[in-house]
């Protein structure tokens, strides 16, 4: 399949044997939404790959995350967290440049939460990694907007275009063209 494909193809996976397979077919990218913590192979895989990898802050595990989830500063414990996940990656020999960060919309937070995070996702330039955000079609939007997943598409590009107005260097999408059409838009709208 990555032969048939001029983009890189990124593995979502958390597991280092599924992240192998994938990269033994000719992915290019691990993201990993427990920021190299649930398995302790998958930072050095990456490293022996040498391929990017996407360090996601999760708060719990996928099944308790969003039990009440708390913080006694958001930022500074999602900046901790990662920054433990870059030395970790750091530690097996995976340079710097291959690595982007993702505060984890989502992944253990409630709506303010989310809300805060793309508001001032700036605060994650301090980490010196390329920022990605992933807000497509996710529940906060709807509990937001009151809105079912297939009707999400204005608070997606919303949620886009304040976080790149805010930093984020990469989008993880489904409706890549009207995102990509709002970003182009913006961009021009802030360089006239």
């Amino acid at each position: 399949m990555s032969g048939k494909i001029k983009v890189p193809i990124s593995i979502d996976t958390y597991k280092s044997h599924v992240a192998q397979a994938a990269l033994d077919e000719g992915a290019e990218i691990i993201n990993d939404i427990s920021g190299l913590r649930f398995d302790k192979k998958m930072a050095q895989l990456a490293s022996k790959y040498d391929v990017p990898v996407i360090i996601m802050h999760i708060k719990g595990k996928p099944k308790d995350m969003q039990i009440t989830p708390t913080y006694g500063n958001l930022f500074i414990e999602i900046i901790d967290y990662l920054k433990t996940s870059i030395t970790i990656a750091e530690k097996t020999g995976l340079k710097k440049e291959k690595i982007v960060i993702d505060p984890g919309i989502g992944f253990g937070k409630t709506v303010e939460h989310n809300l805060q995070l793309i508001k001032h996702l700036d605060n994650f330039k301090i980490l010196g990694c390329p920022i990605l955000l992933g807000t497509s079609r996710k529940s906060f939007i709807g509990k937001t907007l009151k809105l079912d997943t297939t009707n999400r598409l204005e608070g997606t590009i919303a949620t886009c275009v304040a976080g790149v107005m805010q930093g984020a260097n990469f989008l993880r999408v489904h409706d890549v063209k009207a995102v990509k059409n709002a970003i182009r838009m913006a961009e021009a709208i802030t360089e006239i």
